[in-house]
């Protein structure tokens, strides 16, 4: 997320805060002097976007046992950017209870937007009311309480900067109560991915890049409680039933209770997509929206589609600039003016929420926000056609035309598909014109329409690791995705946007 030159930097600060060997005298040392630590913490080049401004400094502690300790900061900033410090010293045992439970502590934290708890908590801990070896835990969940209070709640939402260090160990999340951040860590397993997920590489291979964009090393896979139901793929990375079912052939009528359960996944994908959305913004990478997917998925007890199926190695589909569909979220941080797709499919009870949008960083280019309007539009007067008697083949014609005439080109290497308890089967529905798509659409059927519209040329080209595929002269593409339940006098849109979705970049 940040230059080699950074990077090789911010190891180096580390190095010099947090010797790997040192003695507890020189750990005494250091943490006597909070200040200096803090300041050397906010100039790391790993926080430089939040160009942050130190308001407020605790004058160091005395609390300090015999094995010596760390500092356990809070920071917080407003739109003002100004900076209130906490900092409290507290023993090297409880340093690594501390930092295991930090993240989870912090997460989506709110405060007051006059920062009065926030305040308060700051006087007490530096009058030294929190002096206690085991001071530190303490003060974490009182400001967590403080920050999760019913008037808190009440308050505009903020963003949050905790930092835990200790012992050679930094360990920093960027919050907010929209997105879970993830700031600097061990990326010693970042690799990149190859071979559709099958195998990762220290070294960014080489290829002909049709755009600017360039892929950026990936997590590990992000873990699924045991207690939630997992498709067949989720252990093997081959979706066994769905491949050899009959429903690849002909596709299902759903039943009442089907639909139920389909109307139920259309809705939770709708909110974890709305979440999603909320994340994106400068700064943020794809892997972080993929974190607050699977999160949002795994809280409600869903398992996210995506995740090995085929082996794709993430639980969401992030398309930046000229990727067309199938993007892996990586390290890459958003710039302002990106163009990013997510496309979020959720596995509630057994039944699949499959939808996607385009967003973009901040303020659109005109001829972006073109772009991604035409493709809302697409999908819109393709969904307004579907009733029972109408051809499959049909929605690529009244997709294609709506499109050319914009002067814009229709993917053809990928198609819509039917769903239900399966996450791809008949029909299937080509978005251009002059298709050979089979059959007619039938009452109690559920299927996706998802146009995928370029810029530029329509064809696409496959990054080295067998899932991203983009445009083939480089120019942005944009992609639009709802579930579809077909009744007999029309569609009814599952994942349709709700009254307090975040707005699209053309709505006013």
């Amino acid at each position: 997320a940040c230059s080699a030159r950074e990077r090789r930097s911010s190891q180096r600060l580390r190095r010099a805060l947090f010797p790997p060997t040192a003695p507890p005298r020189r750990c005494v040392a250091m943490e006597s002097d909070a200040a200096s630590l803090l300041d050397a913490l906010c100039s790391d080049p790993l926080f430089k976007y939040m160009s942050l401004d130190v308001k407020a400094r605790p004058e160091g502690g005395t609390a300090q046992g015999p094995s010596g300790g760390c500092i356990a900061a809070c920071l917080s900033f407003g739109s003002a950017k100004e900076l209130a410090v906490t900092a409290s010293l507290l023993p090297r045992t409880a340093a690594f209870e501390s930092s295991r439970r930090w993240a989870s502590l912090m997460k989506r934290c709110e405060v007051a937007e006059d920062g009065a708890a926030l305040r308060e908590w700051t006087a007490r801990c530096a009058s030294g009311a929190h002096a206690e070896q085991t001071g530190a835990l303490v003060d974490v969940g009182e400001i967590v309480a403080a920050m999760e209070s019913d008037s808190a709640r009440a308050a505009p939402k903020k963003a949050f900067v905790g930092v835990v260090a200790c012992e050679g160990q930094l360990l920093a999340h960027r919050l907010s109560a929209c997105a879970s951040y993830a700031g600097p860590e061990d990326k010693s397993e970042w690799l990149f991915c190859l071979k559709s997920g099958q195998a990762r590489s220290e070294k960014r291979p080489l290829f002909n890049w049709t755009g600017r964009l360039r892929p950026a090393a990936i997590s590990p896979y992000r873990p699924v409680p045991a207690s939630i139901p997992r498709p067949d793929y989720a252990d093997t990375g081959y979706p066994e039933e769905e491949q050899s079912s009959p429903f690849q052939r002909t596709p299902p009528i759903m039943t009442p209770e089907e639909m139920e359960g389909m109307r139920a996944a259309g809705r939770l994908g709708r909110q974890v997509l709305d979440a999603a959305h909320r994340a994106v913004r400068p700064g943020a990478t794809t892997d972080e929206i993929d974190r607050v997917v699977h999160e949002a998925c795994v809280e409600a007890g869903a398992y996210p589609a995506p995740l090995r199926y085929f082996d794709f190695p993430k639980s969401v589909c992030t398309s930046v600039n000229e990727v067309i569909c199938h993007g892996i979220p990586d390290a890459r941080e958003l710039q302002e003016g990106d163009a990013v797709n997510v496309d979020v499919t959720v596995i509630k009870d057994g039944f699949h929420g499959d939808l996607n949008e385009t967003f973009v960083v901040g303020e659109p280019a005109p001829e972006l926000k073109k772009l991604i309007q035409v493709t809302h539009e697409c999908l819109h007067q393709a969904i307004d056609i579907c009733k029972p008697g109408v051809p499959f083949s049909r929605l690529g014609e009244v997709i294609s035309q709506h499109a050319h005439k914009e002067g814009f080109s229709v993917v053809k290497s990928f198609c819509g598909h039917g769903i239900n308890r399966l996450f791809h089967c008949a029909p299937n529905i080509p978005h251009y014109a002059g298709n050979k798509a089979r059959g007619m659409m039938k009452a109690g059927q559920c299927f996706t329409i998802e146009p995928m519209i370029n810029a530029g040329k329509w064809q696409d080209k496959l990054w080295p690791d067998g899932w991203t595929a983009v445009t083939i002269d480089g120019k942005r593409s944009a992609q639009f995705e709802h579930t579809l339940l077909l009744g007999e006098s029309g569609a009814e849109v599952m994942t349709r946007r709700r009254e307090d979705s975040p707005k699209l970049c053309f709505q006013d």
